[in-house]
């Protein structure tokens, strides 16, 4: 949803202190004592671990799942107050093996870029697991922009068409994930984990335009969207755009009630 990469160390750092933000902490409370080994899948840099970490008892252990090296070797050393180990590895082929000992799953931004067969297979691993988890941050296949615009429609319309393309659930993840669960008798909730980006936010929001416009051209190259950009682009400089970006975050537990 940028210039650069989605997984690139540089947005995931641009993009932190606003998921921090966005996080629901209602899932927190339900976490207990089962935070004690974690298993972070597509970890990245381990932002996840740096805001959850804190918010549960000690001791802790992470086991932190990427595909990605360098991401990983950024990850281990940045979990405060706990243990890591890094496991490179493709997550679309998951086993309830790989996550032995774990007591709790954590994702953040990952359901989206799946596809429904992946998403199965995640779930599988995860119900087979026995531990909760944690899914956050999910895309929700909404946006609010103020002032609005006429072309705002049609461009989130055709960014979610883009986040759907080749089978990824995109904005489908958290209903497709929640009958995953349900078939295997997990229970879940919901929670909302909106960004809300104003003035404050100008290198994120500007980011995020691009990236979101880019996607919704690319999707369909008759949108006038250019100019649409650099109007967006002009009221981001001057601090008048803001934006809510919705997201979801979905919480799993074999041992809990569907809400």
């Amino acid at each position: 949803m940028t210039d650069v990469p989605p997984f690139a160390p540089e947005w995931l750092a641009l993009r932190e202190d606003a998921d921090a933000r966005a996080r629901s902490r209602e899932p927190v409370g339900l976490i207990g004592d089962r935070g004690r080994v974690v298993a972070d899948l597509g970890c990245g840099t381990g932002s996840l671990g740096r805001w959850l970490s804190p918010r549960l008892p000690s001791p802790q252990h992470w086991v932190l799942f990427d595909r990605d090296p360098r991401l990983l070797s950024v990850a281990e050393r940045s979990v405060p107050g706990a243990t890591t180990e890094a496991r490179r590895h493709d997550l679309a082929a998951l086993r309830s093996a790989d996550l032995s000992g774990c007591t709790l799953v954590v994702a953040s931004a990952l359901l989206d870029v799946l596809t429904r067969p992946a998403v199965d297979t995640l779930v599988g691993a995860v119900a087979d697991a026995g531990c909760p988890a944690l899914f956050s941050l999910t895309v929700a296949g909404r946006v609010e922009l103020s002032p609005a615009d006429p072309l705002d429609g049609a461009v989130a319309r055709a960014f979610d068409a883009h986040q759907r393309r080749g089978g990824l659930m995109g904005p489908d993840a958290v209903g497709a994930a929640r009958a995953s669960f349900a078939e295997r008798g997990v229970a879940t909730r919901t929670f909302p984990s909106p960004w809300r980006l104003g003035g404050e936010d100008g290198a994120l929001l500007a980011a995020w335009l691009r990236g979101w416009v880019g996607a919704a051209l690319e999707q369909d190259p008759d949108l006038p969207a250019d100019a649409y950009l650099e109007r967006r682009l002009e009221e981001c400089s001057r601090g008048a755009l803001f934006a809510i970006v919705h997201h979801t975050d979905l919480w799993a537990d074999p041992a809990g009630d569907d809400r």
